[in-house]
């Protein structure tokens, strides 16, 4: 079969895309799903690259989030039928993650746990639910889930051209927050005012703490109306002071991950000071990509696409990714 494989660590150019990638072989418990739509996310970046601490198991095919139909069930499988659409929890509870520790949704089929499906609805397309798992997922639990964002709330989301950050503003939206989207070009500010940013900043040209705190009160005089109510931010690094000095006395800043750094510089004083809330949110389970499934159905909120590729232009996708030249997700149809 087809299938985009990573056989060693470093760039781009250790992955192929192959046709005589062995098919997988039906193991009881599991099911073989012919994918339908994959997406990419910036932990396939990292899975590429290698992770210290991590050793993945190559060669691998990799693609956290995918869905499809089931052509094969195994053996102490019940609930489930041939010809079902599903869309795929990329977590396997026992060896880890798709497209990481496993073979992954970026090839013609897949050997799946029973455990890890989810039924889709007829009115949700294998783009939709594949763009869901990492990123709205992520951007579901973290805002919904924990209860993190109210109507009103004034809300700066770092990064919100990516997968999360454009799950972040949708979701945000809907919740009836006022979002301040931050990215990197006017193209994608354009695009994020589409989407419902009611504010945008261009980080590149624009101190987004400083505008933030001009907008909204300044530090000195800051009480409980001045500054934003929560920042969004999965980046860490050289943003998380200014993430820290923009928000309002009893603000929250939401993380959910460190993709310029993990060890950032810290300010303490911005946290008692403004009596802070600093709420971490991890990865998402079935509940959420559930919940997202529906919202789509009942067409409350609809994914943010930036291209659907074949197979053979799979590792440009990631390019795309890796260098941040996308607005949402890259789908992958195999």
């Amino acid at each position: 079969m087809k299938a985009l494989v990573l056989s060693q660590h470093g760039g781009l150019e250790n992955l192929q895309c192959v046709t005589d990638y062995p098919m997988p072989t039906l193991q009881d418990g599991h099911v073989i799903i012919r994918v339908g739509a994959s997406s990419f996310n910036y932990h396939d970046v990292f899975t590429v690259k290698g992770m210290p601490g991590i050793k993945v198991p190559l060669p691998v095919v990799i693609g956290l989030d995918f869905a499809g139909t089931i052509t094969e069930i195994g053996g102490q499988v019940t609930g489930w039928q041939v010809g079902d659409r599903v869309l795929v929890n990329p977590l396997n509870k026992t060896k880890g993650l798709m497209g990481e520790m496993l073979d992954g949704g970026m090839a013609e089929y897949c050997l799946v746990s029973a455990e890890q499906l989810i039924k889709m609805p007829d009115a949700v397309s294998f783009e939709q639910a594949a763009s869901l798992p990492v990123a709205y997922g992520t951007a579901h639990r973290m805002l919904i889930t924990h209860n993190t964002v109210k109507k009103g709330d004034r809300v700066l989301i770092l990064g919100a051209s990516g997968g999360v950050g454009t799950g972040c503003v949708i979701l945000a939206k809907k919740l009836g927050a006022e979002v301040i989207a931050c990215a990197s070009s006017a193209e994608k500010l354009a695009r994020l005012k589409e989407i419902g940013a009611d504010e945008v900043i261009n980080y590149k040209d624009v101190d987004f703490s400083k505008w933030a705190v001009e907008k909204y009160g300044k530090p000195q005089r800051r009480n409980y109306e001045g500054g934003v109510d929560v920042v969004i931010n999965f980046t860490g690094g050289d943003t998380w002071v200014p993430s820290l000095r923009c928000l309002k006395r009893g603000g929250k800043l939401l993380v959910c991950g460190a993709t310029a750094g993990h060890d950032p510089k810290e300010d303490l004083r911005y946290v008692w000071s403004f009596e802070l809330q600093i709420i971490g949110s991890n990865s998402f389970y079935m509940d959420n990509l559930t919940a997202l499934m529906d919202m789509i159905s009942k067409g409350e909120i609809t994914p943010m696409i930036d291209k659907i590729l074949p197979l053979e232009q799979a590792s440009e996708g990631l390019r795309l990714i890796q260098d941040r030249e996308v607005l949402g997700k890259v789908i992958i149809t195999p």
